[in-house]
């Protein structure tokens, strides 16, 4: 196989707090505190090491907090392709834990044209048989069209991952990427409608199979996931027990997961079920999944369908 990126436009240091008996308008003081690097693709990286997969990690960082997010993924063992913009902070993003998941996300700096440029340069230096991950919100500076120019710019034979909402999914679909992983609501809001069970699911995916899209994967948080394979061949399973603890960064393990397994096996129910135990055992930790959790899910998948 060839190596992996994954590519985070606007990476962020994720500032995560508890607070007990919190009081708006009043001085609050933490019960416990947390400053991780985030973002999705960084996510994606990060569950890949866990499950024995090197990747780099590609998009931008400036200031001091992005020093900070870049040292933290040196810490991880992840390899850095992260440029550096001279003005403006990688942002902070708060996240109040104890008040029914609100978060304060930052902005992030702007990216002039020049870096843009560079990273492009550096997407047209990926191989056949590599594998890139867009995944994330397009930073304003950044035309909406960005990761179309981005997959415009590889070679062919390039894997590509795309989990992006709205328009800039439906754009990327006439390049054909490897897998999409639309959430329910996601798909529901590209074609105006909800989706509420694992069943429903397939019709519309079908449409982005016929839009372009080779692989379809599709999360419905505790309803499990369903998958459309690019051979027609039909998977669904619901989420395993457990308790939820922690829903960000799942869709990401999700990803992470499924390619896992396929380049593990090149086997479409091996990578649902792997993408399935990953998104779980993140939802079911204080941070992203870990290989012991994902396999201990995975095993249980397996045993149940």
């Amino acid at each position: 196989m060839g190596h992996v990126y994954t590519v985070t436009l606007n990476p962020s240091l994720d500032y995560t707090v508890s607070v007990e008996n919190f009081r708006l308008g009043y001085t609050n003081r933490t019960v416990s505190e947390f400053l991780t690097v985030g973002g999705k693709g960084i996510n994606v990286s990060t569950v890949l090491k866990n499950l024995g997969i090197e990747s780099t990690a590609l998009g931008f960082v400036a200031g001091f907090t992005g020093q900070e997010a870049k040292r933290q993924l040196a810490m991880r063992g992840i390899e850095s392709g992260l440029i550096t913009v001279e003005e403006g902070q990688t942002r902070i993003n708060v996240k109040l834990q104890s008040v029914e998941g609100t978060e304060i996300n930052g902005q992030g700096p702007d990216i002039p044209e020049k870096k843009f440029l560079e990273l492009m340069e550096r997407l047209s230096e990926l191989a056949a048989g590599d594998m890139l991950f867009l995944s994330g919100s397009i930073p304003p500076s950044l035309p909406e069209d960005t990761y179309l120019r981005m997959m415009e710019r590889l070679a062919a034979d390039v894997l590509t991952v795309v989990d992006v909402s709205g328009e800039g999914l439906v754009k990327s679909l006439s390049l054909r990427p490897f897998l999409i992983k639309p959430n329910q609501h996601e798909l529901g809001e590209i074609f105006g409608v909800t989706l509420t069970d694992r069943l429903s699911v397939f019709p519309y995916a079908r449409k982005l199979q016929e839009m372009g899209a080779r692989n379809v994967l599709v999360s419905l948080a505790g309803e499990g996931a369903a998958f459309l394979a690019e051979d027609g061949s039909v998977f669904e399973a619901p989420a395993p027990e457990g308790e939820l603890v922690n829903g960000v960064g799942a869709g990401d393990s999700m990803a992470a997961g499924f390619m896992a397994g396929w380049l593990e096996k090149r086997d479409y129910r091996h990578a649902f079920y792997m993408g399935l135990a990953a998104g779980s055992a993140t939802a079911f930790s204080e941070g992203l999944a870990s290989e012991e959790k994902i396999h201990t899910l995975y095993e249980k998948i397996v045993r149940r369908s």
